[in-house]
């Protein structure tokens, strides 16, 4: 399901890599109820290649304070990479929040534990990110090319006066840039070398409308070098390839967006979601193609979670075509129309007048805030009181963390892709709250209802569904209420 992880998990950043015969997820970890990104230590889970619905937790692997520059917890660590190494070692590289310097961690497993290696520096000692014209040190995305050869790609473009106030003057924000290391994995080789234009400089370049943001991450498919980045836009991840590593990169397209926006309809004005900031990549399994990315909780950007899709990839042309969001994610099928599933699967969740921007903190519920450290975005017509979320009702980590969905009101969307609803008679939804009316079921987003059910309070609402629905259906509801509700588990019947 997506999440694929457990509920009360929340990995955003993902970074899937195949060791052995195994994916690996690396990312940032964010932890629930906390207000700043990734409050939480490195965390690794894996799945065998096999079987990507049964993923394991490799525990805490690496420790913020483990860096002798960190020792006091001051900063957080930020959207890591793990890459084999040419000595058979795997190498963790991550950043502090906004310090201009890439830290470096090594493990003889792909899962850990991690030791601290160093920080990426120059021959002379002064360390990446404090030199004139070095490409900020940000969300470090690393290939062992072929040759053994290292390329280490960073970059952030802020988008806003606030950020750009608190970005080191030295470094340069103009895209993503790529510096070479040697094979100490440490070491910087040569000079740093933009790759791909952020909004200012895009003009003429292809990239407008998708210039590069943040989160730059390389994969390699065959003989094209493929840049993975998240866009301006924030919610999107898109891609440029190129048949070297340092230069040429063109923009190719968008491969997945925690709104939909440019697929079914939806627009950057118009989500299929509460949008904000994400960061993924891709990876090949068993001859099928996946992306990671991740989505948002909690009425702020700090609580976020791991998701993936399936993606189609045409080898003759090299294109990847966007991905939509689903619910049934790495299982590459619809879900059964068996059993009981947690409302928190949901891909698609909108108020009565749609979805937007989701704001950076909670602490305030009359407006929207925007991912710049709490400046508000004062243009949003998006209030707390209209829209509804994903939450859950115990702490951080907590198998009984019941994670629903709250504030369901009148005019209310909830979708899920895709159910194989083949003999199956009914839904029932566990309702809880004040909430009366009647919930509205179609199989298409904006499609005539195919069934109808009461909403009486917090008792359970059983939709009898049309004998005709089929191996991969779509369900939408859309509440008609007085009040609120929450919507915690859909469980279906057979005939």
């Amino acid at each position: 399901m997506n999440p694929f992880l457990p509920l009360w998990e929340y990995v955003p950043d993902g970074e899937p890599r195949v060791f052995g015969d195994r994916v690996y997820l690396y990312g940032s970890h964010d932890q629930f109820g906390a207000l700043p990104y990734c409050y939480n230590d490195y965390t690794v889970w894996s799945a065998p290649v096999t079987d990507l619905t049964q993923w394991t937790h490799h525990g805490v692997t690496y420790r913020k304070e483990q860096n002798p520059t960190n020792a006091d917890h001051t900063f957080s660590m930020w959207a890591p990479d793990v890459v084999l190494g040419g000595d058979g070692r795997y190498y963790l590289f991550h950043g502090f929040e906004f310090e201009p310097r890439i830290a470096v961690a090594v493990a003889d497993k792909p899962e850990g534990p991690f030791e601290f290696y160093g920080h990426v520096a120059y021959p002379d000692g002064a360390l990446y990110g404090t030199k004139d014209g070095d490409g900020f040190p940000f969300d470090p995305g690393v290939l062992v090319d072929d040759d053994g050869r290292v390329y280490m790609y960073i970059g952030f473009v802020p988008r806003d006066e606030m950020l750009w106030s608190r970005m080191p003057g030295h470094n340069q924000h103009k895209g993503c840039y790529v510096v070479e290391l040697t094979g100490d994995m440490l070491t910087v080789v040569g000079e740093p070398r933009l790759v791909a234009p952020g909004r200012p400089y895009s003009s003429g370049t292809g990239y407008e409308g998708h210039e590069f943001f943040e989160a730059p991450s390389m994969r390699k498919i065959d003989d094209t070098y493929y840049l993975i980045y998240s866009s301006f836009l924030g919610n999107e991840l898109c891609y440029a390839t190129s048949d070297h590593p340092m230069k040429g990169f063109e923009f190719r397209g968008t491969l997945v967006s925690n709104g939909d926006v440019g697929i079914n309809g939806a627009t950057q004005e118009a989500p299929l979601n509460y949008i904000a900031n994400t960061h993924g990549s891709v990876v090949e399994v068993e001859g099928q193609w996946y992306v990671f990315y991740h989505r948002h909780t909690n009425r702020q950007q700090a609580a976020r979670q791991a998701v993936a899709e399936p993606i189609a990839f045409d080898p003759a042309t090299g294109a990847f075509t966007q991905s939509e969001m689903t619910s049934s994610g790495l299982r590459n099928a619809p879900l059964p129309g068996v059993g009981s599933y947690p409302a928190a699967i949901a891909c698609v969740l909108m108020g009565a007048n749609g979805a937007g921007p989701m704001p950076f903190a909670s602490d305030d519920p009359e407006r929207f805030v925007n991912g710049a450290w709490g400046a508000v975005l004062t243009d949003l017509p998006i209030k707390h009181g209209e829209h509804p979320y994903f939450t859950q009702s115990m702490p951080d980590r907590e198998e009984n963390a019941d994670q629903h969905i709250a504030n369901l009101r009148d005019g209310a969307v909830v979708g899920f892709r895709y159910f194989d609803l083949t003999g199956t008679s009914a839904v029932e939804l566990e309702l809880r709250g004040d909430g009366t009316g009647q919930v509205e079921v179609a199989t298409e987003l904006d499609g005539p209802a195919v069934a109808t059910a009461p909403v009486t309070g917090g008792q359970p609402t059983v939709v009898e569904l049309p004998a005709e629905l089929g191996e991969r259906t779509a369900l939408y509801l859309t509440f008609r209420i007085s009040g609120e509700v929450s919507f915690h588990t859909l469980t279906f019947r057979t005939a």
